[in-house]
């Protein structure tokens, strides 16, 4: 799967945020636009969720994803586990290449179209081309400084773009 993007999410001190990035690659080798959307609130604005892939997948993801929150009353959990449930069963589904990155705030998970529905054990996920460069930077940061989540997530997306060709430093932050 080719993911040319980056999406972190750090939760610290009872807050959650999550940035990406704007840049959307054709290709290896063409930007076709630097301010794309990456992240965004879903369910009357309790849930944020970013992707990684394709981005008429992930739209596609968005909204059946946020059906299955109407169908769990919020209840992200429950959402995230029946939502990869069908994503690995359903034919269509399983065509579709993305990863996803949810968080209402108190859980933070990392859901892909193999099953997977992931909670880190230190409250930092990324994914995305840039993925593993913002990861390493948000966990030297929240290490090693006194940073809200959001600025963590903000500095860690720039590191990352600075070294990633995927990545730009148009970043767009969603906090909960």
């Amino acid at each position: 799967m080719f993911t040319a993007t980056t999406i972190l999410a750090v939760k610290k001190d009872g807050h959650t945020a999550m940035a990406g990035d704007g840049q959307v690659t054709m290709g290896n080798a063409v930007i076709m636009k630097n301010t794309a959307r990456k992240v965004r609130r879903l369910y009357h604005g309790k849930i944020i969720a970013g992707f990684a892939g394709s981005v008429a997948d992930a739209f596609s993801l968005f909204d059946k994803f946020e059906s299955k929150l109407r169908d769990c009353n919020g209840n992200l959990v429950r959402a995230a586990v029946e939502f990869a449930k069908d994503w690995r069963s359903d034919r269509v589904l399983q065509k579709l290449e993305a990863l996803l990155i949810l968080t209402d705030g108190e859980h933070l998970f990392l859901v892909s179209g193999s099953g997977e529905v992931i909670e880190p054990d230190d409250g930092i996920l990324a994914i995305g081309s840039g993925g593993n460069y913002a990861l390493a930077a948000a966990r030297a940061l929240a290490q090693s400084t006194n940073l809200s989540a959001r600025e963590i997530a903000e500095k860690s997306l720039h590191i990352a773009a600075d070294i990633c060709v995927y990545t730009n430093h148009n970043v767009i932050v969603e906090e909960i």
